[in-house]
C-alpha cells in the first residue's frame, strides 16, 4: 500500500488535526471492544489511562494491574455535556480481590464528570476530580463516598466472578437523580442499588473514567487487581468527540538540515500482535497521489520510531503521513494515519523567528493559552531547552524502579507534554534537549556519563555525580527527545554507553550549535570537600566560590565540546549567516536570594512582592547547577563561542533574562537569552542590593553590570522577577511564566529577542512584554571585545556576503570568522601581532588568503580590495 490519494487520507485527517484510527460511529453511545488476543500497556487511541503502567488489555478486557491510590482510565472521545438530560453507563467487572468489609477504602467503580481547571478534556484525564461511584471490595454499593454504616450487599466471590454495575441519571428537581445498581451478568438479578437525587447538574458534565482505587494496597496478586468488560455509555447528555483521540502515533518531531530530514514517530506501548514498524509517505510533486519513501523500527524501550531521509527537497511544503498497523482482534490489523507537513526551509525570508520554551511542569498542562499565543508568533524553530517532564508531572509521584516501570512512569509523563504541544510540532522543526528531571533528576553533574554512586538521599545521590537510573533509562529518555536531530559530531559513546546528541544544524542560514552542558559536567562535591556541597550549594561559610571553586580537572562541557565549538566557530558553509548556541542553560548564575543562600531550600517558601516592591537583603547565590561554574570552562566556552559572533539561547533557571557575556571585561563575549519556565515550582528572582553599574537611564535597579556569585562578569539588560499578578491560578501566574521569541533579521544583521508571559495575548496591540523586552543588538555586538587596533577595511568584488576569517599568524589561533553583510569588512583585532586574512566562499571553495597583515596606527585607514 505505497501509493494513497490524498482525499481519503490526508484531508480527512488534517480536518481533524488529531492521530485518529478509531472507528467512526455515527451516534453518540459507546461501547467498549477491547481487542482479543492481545495484551497490550497501552489501552488504546479512545483511552488515557493513570498510570501508564498500571492497566493493560488482556483476555480481551481491560485489567488493573497495580493497586493503588485512584487509577482510572478515561474515555476521550465521549463527554458529559451540560444539557439537562438523561445518560446512563454500565461495566462488567471482576476480579476484585477480597478485603475486610469494615474497610471502605477500596473500591472499584466510575468516576462522573471529572473536570480539571482549564476546561479541556486532556487536564481532566490528567488532573481532573469528578464523582465517584461503585462498590467496596467488602462489597457496599456507594455513590460520592462510602457509607460505614450500610452493611454489606455483595459477597466477595461475587466480587471476584464478575458483576454489572450500571448508573443512570436523570434530572430532577434537585438537579439530579443519580441511581447505581449491581447486577448478575448471567441471570441479569439485580443484587444490591443505591441512590441519589442531591447531585448539580454542572458536576455532571465532564469526563467519564473507570476507576480501580486501593489506598491501602495490602497483600494483592501482582498480576491483576481487577478486571473490566463492556463498559457502555449512552443517552442524550452525552456527546462525541471523534477527533479527541490519541495515538497510535502520538506525535512527531523533525528536523531538517543541510537536505537531511530527520524524523521520529513517538509510539505508544504496542503489544507483540501489533506492527513492529512505521512507515513514511510523503505528497508527490503533482499532489496526485501519497508515495511511501521509508520505514522504520519501533525502540523496545523508547518507543520510537526514527527516519533519516537524504536529499530532502527543501524547497517546497511537503505534507506527509505516518501510518502504523494496530491490532483491533481476530487477527485483524487496522492502519492508522498520522498527517502533518514538512516546512519549506526558508532560505529566502528576512525574518526567521525561533520559540524558545524550557521547565514545561504541568501546573497549566495543556498549556493552551500559551499554545495559542506560539501558533500566532508562527515560528520557523521550536527549541525546548530541558525540563520537558518533571517528576510529578501527572500526579502519583515517581517511580524509579523496577527498569520496565520507570520507563513507563517517564513515557506517561513524555507523553503530556507531547499532547499539548502536538499541534506545534508536526509541522515545524524543533530542537528538544533533556536536562536534569527528564532523566529524572535534581540536579545533574553527568560526569561523562559515569554511574552514580547510590546513597541514601536523592540530594546525596546526584552530588556524587553521574546519572542514577541505569544506562538503558538515560538511553531511552535521550531517544525520545534527540533522535530527530542531526546526525552528532563525534558519536563515541560515554561512560556506561550512554550516546551523545551534540550537534550542527543548519536551517534557513542560521547554524546552531546544539550541545550538552549537564552530561559532561564536572560534580562540584568530590572536588571541593572544604565546601560542604549539598545539592549543589556550599553549606561552609568561610568558602569562597570566587577564589576556591575554580580547581583544576573541574569541566564544564567537557574537551570533546569544546573541539566541536571550535570546528563550528570556523564553518559558515550552507550559507550561513548567523551563528547560534542552543544549550540547556546560561553560563551565569543569575539568581539572589536573603544573604546569598547558603541553601536553596528556602526558595519555595520566598515572598511573592507585590509590583514596585524589592527586598533589601538580597545578594547573588552559588548554585553549581548553574552554568555559572566552573569559571575557567566557563570562560573557555564563551571564548569559542564569540569567535563566531554566537548567540545563546538557552533555560533552566526559571527566570527569564537577557545578558551580555565577560571573560576578561564586562561585554567583551556574547548575548544571552534565558527563557522563562513554562510552569515553575522552582520560582528564582533577581534583586541585588546594589546597583548595576553603568545602567542605562531610568533603567530598574538589578539592571547593569554585576559579578555574580562565581565572580563571573555579566551585564544584566532585562530580568523577569516574578510578581503578584491577581491572576489565579497564582501557582502558575505569579512565578513570571512564559515563553521567548528571538527574531534573526538577515538584512541588517539584529538580533530582537522578545520575552512573553503565558497569559498575555499577543494577537492585541495592546499586549506588553516583560518590562525591559523587546531588546536589540546586533550579530556583531557578539564579540564586544575592545579593540586594541583595526587592520585595513577589506572591500570585496565579484562575491556576495563574503566569509572573512582573521587568524593570528604567530599562533596560528583563528580569532573569528564571519560572513559579512556587504562588501566592505573592518577586522578588529586585540594584539599587535602580524595576521592572515581568508575571504571567500566555503560553498564553493573559492578563497584569496592575504599574509602579514599588519594593524593599522590609530586613527589611520586604508582598504585593500579583492577581486574575485
Amino acid at each position: 500500500m505505497k501509493n494513497l490519494t490524498p482525499f481519503g487520507i490526508f484531508l480527512i485527517c488534517q480536518l481533524l488535526l488529531l492521530p485518529n484510527c478509531a472507528k467512526r460511529e455515527t451516534t453518540k453511545s459507546f461501547s467498549s471492544n477491547w481487542p482479543t488476543g492481545c495484551q497490550r500497556i497501552w489501552i488504546g487511541p479512545e483511552y488515557w489511562a493513570n498510570r501508564l503502567q498500571d492497566w493493560q488489555i488482556a483476555n480481551g478486557r481491560l485489567e488493573c494491574r497495580t493497586p493503588g491510590t485512584n487509577r482510572n482510565v478515561h474515555l476521550l472521545t465521549h463527554q458529559l455535556s451540560l444539557q439537562n438530560s438523561e445518560f446512563e453507563m454500565s461495566v462488567q467487572v471482576g476480579g476484585i480481590h477480597d478485603r475486610p468489609s469494615s474497610e471502605d477504602d477500596a473500591w472499584i467503580g466510575f468516576l462522573v464528570g471529572v473536570k480539571g481547571q482549564f476546561d479541556d478534556y486532556r487536564d481532566s484525564a490528567v488532573h481532573g476530580k469528578g464523582i465517584p461511584m461503585g462498590i467496596t471490595t467488602g462489597g457496599k454499593l456507594f455513590i460520592t463516598h462510602p457509607d460505614s454504616t450500610v452493611k454489606p450487599e455483595l459477597s466477595t466471590s461475587l466480587l471476584q466472578s464478575g458483576i454489572v454495575l450500571r448508573v443512570s441519571g436523570k434530572p430532577s428537581e434537585a438537579g439530579y437523580q443519580l441511581k447505581l445498581e449491581a447486577f448478575n451478568p448471567e441471570s441479569h438479578q439485580i443484587l444490591g442499588s443505591v441512590k441519589t437525587d442531591t447531585i448539580t447538574g454542572r458536576s455532571l458534565s465532564g469526563n467519564l473514567a473507570l476507576s480501580c482505587h486501593y489506598s491501602k494496597p495490602g497483600k494483592v496478586p501482582e498480576s491483576m487487581v481487577a478486571w473490566f468488560d463492556e463498559w457502555k455509555i449512552s443517552g442524550s447528555k452525552l456527546e462525541y468527540h471523534p477527533g479527541q483521540t490519541f495515538g497510535p502515533v502520538l506525535f512527531a518531531q523533525y528536523t531538517l538540515s543541510k537536505n537531511i530530514l530527520k524524523l521520529t514517530a513517538q509510539m505508544p506501548p504496542i503489544g507483540p500482535k501489533d506492527g513492529q514498524e512505521v512507515f513514511l509517505s510523503i505528497q508527490k510533486a503533482d499532489a496526485s497521489t501519497f508515495e511511501q519513501i521509508a520505514s522504520a523500527p519501533i525502540d523496545p524501550f523508547s518507543r520510537t520510531a526514527t527516519f533519516r531521509v537524504e536529499n530532502w527537497d527543501n524547497s517546497k511544503n511537503t505534507p506527509y503521513v505516518l501510518m502504523y498497523d494496530l491490532f483491533t482482534g481476530t487477527d485483524e490489523l487496522k492502519r492508522c494515519y498520522f498527517t502533518g507537513e514538512i516546512r519549506k526551509e526558508p532560505v529566502d525570508r528576512n525574518e526567521i523567528v525561533v520559540a524558545g520554551f524550557t521547565g514545561n511542569n504541568d501546573l497549566g498542562f495543556p498549556n493552551n493559552e500559551l499554545v495559542e499565543a506560539v501558533k500566532f508568533h508562527n515560528p520557523d524553530l521550536l527549541f525546548f531547552s530541558g525540563d520537558q517532564i518533571y517528576e510529578g508531572v501527572g500526579g502519583y509521584g515517581v517511580q524509579y524502579e523496577p527498569l520496565e516501570n520507570a520507563i513507563f512512569e517517564y513515557l506517561r509523563k513524555w507523553y503530556i507534554y507531547g499532547w499539548a504541544y502536538h499541534i506545534l510540532l508536526r509541522d515545524r522543526p524543533s530542537v528538544t534537549i533533556p536536562d536534569d528531571h527528564d532523566v529524572f533528576h535534581g540536579n545533574l553533574w553527568g560526569e561523562a556519563g559515569k554511574k552514580a554512586e547510590r546513597k541514601e538521599t536523592h540530594h546525596d545521590w546526584q552530588d556524587t555525580g553521574g546519572y542514577k537510573m541505569p544506562p538503558e533509562f538515560v538511553k531511552m529518555v535521550e531517544r525520545t527527545q534527540t533522535s530527530h536531530l542531526p546526525d552528532p559530531y563525534d558519536p563515541t559513546p560515554v561512560q556506561q554507553g550512554i550516546g551523545v546528541y551534540y550537534c550542527d544544524l543548519n536551517y534557513a542560514g542560521i547554524s546552531f550549535a546544539i550541545i550538552e552542558d549537564r552530561k559532561f559536567k564536572s560534580a562540584p562535591k568530590p572536588l571541593l570537600p572544604k565546601a560542604k556541597i549539598w545539592n549543589g550549594w556550599p553549606q561552609n561559610p568561610e568558602f569562597n566560590p570566587k577564589k576556591d571553586a575554580d580547581v583544576p580537572g573541574a569541566h564544564l562541557i567537557g574537551d570533546r565540546q569544546l573541539n566541536f565549538l571550535k570546528d563550528w566557530a570556523s564553518d559558515w558553509r550552507h550559507q550561513t549567516w548567523m551563528k547560534v548556541v542552543l544549550s540547556q542553560t546560561i553560563f551565569a548564575n543569575i539568581a539572589t536570594l536573603p544573604d546569598g543562600g547558603p541553601s536553596d531550600a528556602i526558595v519555595p517558601k520566598l515572598k511573592i512582592f507585590q509590583p514596585g516592591e524589592y527586598p533589601e537583603n538580597d545578594l547573588p547565590v552559588t548554585d553549581m547547577d548553574s552554568n555559572g561554574w566552573p569559571q575557567t570552562e566557563r570562560n573557555a566556552t564563551l571564548h569559542e563561542m564569540r569567535k563566531a559572533f554566537a548567540f545563546h539561547l538557552a533555560g533552566d533557571q526559571h527566570l527569564g533574562s537577557t545578558i551580555q557575556y565577560g571573560i576578561e571585561d564586562w561585554n567583551d563575549a556574547g548575548f544571552a537569552f534565558c527563557v522563562p519556565a513554562i510552569s515553575n515550582i522552582w520560582p528564582r528572582r533577581w534583586f541585588p542590593n546594589t546597583p548595576g553599574k553603568n545602567q542605562h537611564p531610568n533603567s530598574p535597579q538589578y539592571t547593569g553590570e554585576f559579578e555574580d556569585g562565581f565572580g563571573n562578569k555579566m551585564t544584566v539588560h532585562a530580568v523577569s522577577n516574578p510578581y503578584d499578578t491577581g491572576k489565579e491560578p497564582a501557582i502558575l501566574y505569579d512565578r513570571a511564566t512564559g515563553y521567548g521569541i528571538v527574531r534573526f533579521r538577515k538584512n541588517t544583521r539584529d538580533i530582537i529577542v522578545e520575552c512573553w508571559p503565558r497569559w498575555v495575548d499577543p494577537t492585541k496591540v495592546s499586549s506588553e512584554q516583560y518590562a525591559g523586552w523587546p531588546i536589540i543588538f546586533n550579530q556583531l555586538d557578539n564579540y564586544g571585545r575592545k579593540p586594541l587596533a583595526f587592520l585595513p577595511t577589506i572591500k570585496v568584488t565579484g562575491l556576495t556576503n563574503p566569509v572573512i576569517q582573521v587568524i593570528d599568524e604567530v599562533n596560528r589561533e583563528i580569532v573569528y570568522t564571519i560572513r559579512i553583510n556587504g562588501n566592505e569588512f573592518r577586522p578588529k583585532v586585540f594584539t599587535n601581532s602580524t595576521f592572515e586574512i581568508k575571504i571567500g566562499e566555503p560553498d564553493s571553495d573559492n578563497f584569496q588568503i592575504l599574509n602579514n597583515i599588519k594593524p593599522l596606527a590609530e586613527g589611520a585607514t586604508h582598504i585593500i580590495e579583492v577581486k574575485f
